[in-house]
């Protein structure tokens, strides 16, 4: 696999790149019973496409309140009638497990004197806790949210201002690393060089850009950075 030439930051998703957003209803799955793995999996899919339903009808929302609505919709839908459940599940949502090999991988790169930021959609105080949480924070310096310019990813106004942020003029000379691939074949397609994370395999979507690189693991990324 060919390396990334030329890199000056390192920028990363958040939700399901450096945080697994199934720790929720993972830690609740006895309570929850059979119907978790079906409560994760559509609290997920409505979290984004109602990110996206909100950018194209102009219609701002912050990350918070979009994904409170898209779990009322996901217990409704699946009948799940549990007091307490939803309360739980949301406070669970600001303490989000990093996946295993993360702080390993984020201070490899910090080692290579790269400057390293998240670009979220996450609200500031979610990324705050988050990031707190999993004892991150050394790592970067800056986390970066959407609600600065109040749209949602994929836009480009969200790519663009990590660059205003860092103050980097070449877009190249960001690495993204992204486990979403409408996230990281947006990215690419912007100007970014891209990394797509897939743990679980996948493939790219049929969307514009293609991710420079394809990696399983995050451990695997500061061997490809330069």
């Amino acid at each position: 696999m060919a390396g990334l030439e030329g890199i000056r930051a390192c920028v990363f998703d958040a939700y399901g790149t450096l945080f697994d957003v199934g720790s929720p209803v993972q830690k609740l799955a006895t309570e929850i019973g059979e119907k978790a793995s079906g409560l994760a999996s559509l609290w997920r899919q409505k979290q984004l496409e109602y990110t996206w339903l909100r950018s194209l009808m102009g219609v701002h929302a912050d990350f918070w309140h979009v994904t409170g609505d898209a779990l009322d919709f996901s217990l409704e839908a699946l009948k799940i009638e549990d007091v307490g459940l939803r309360d739980e599940l949301m406070t669970l949502y600001l303490k989000l497990d990093a996946y295993p090999e993360v702080a390993e991988a984020l201070k490899a790169l910090k080692a290579k004197g790269k400057r390293m930021a998240i670009l979220s959609n996450g609200s500031p105080s979610m990324l705050d806790s988050a990031v707190r949480t999993a004892g991150l924070e050394k790592y970067f310096d800056m986390v970066l949210s959407v609600e600065d310019v109040g749209i949602y990813k994929p836009s480009r106004r969200v790519y663009r201002h990590a660059m205003h942020k860092l103050q980097i003029q070449d877009a190249p000379a960001i690495c993204f690393v992204s486990a979403n691939s409408w996230d990281a074949q947006a990215a690419a397609q912007f100007g970014f060089q891209v990394v797509r994370l897939a743990r679980s395999g996948g493939q790219d979507d049929r969307i514009p850009g293609k991710p420079s690189a394809v990696i399983q693991s995050l451990s695997e990324l500061a061997a490809l950075v330069s």
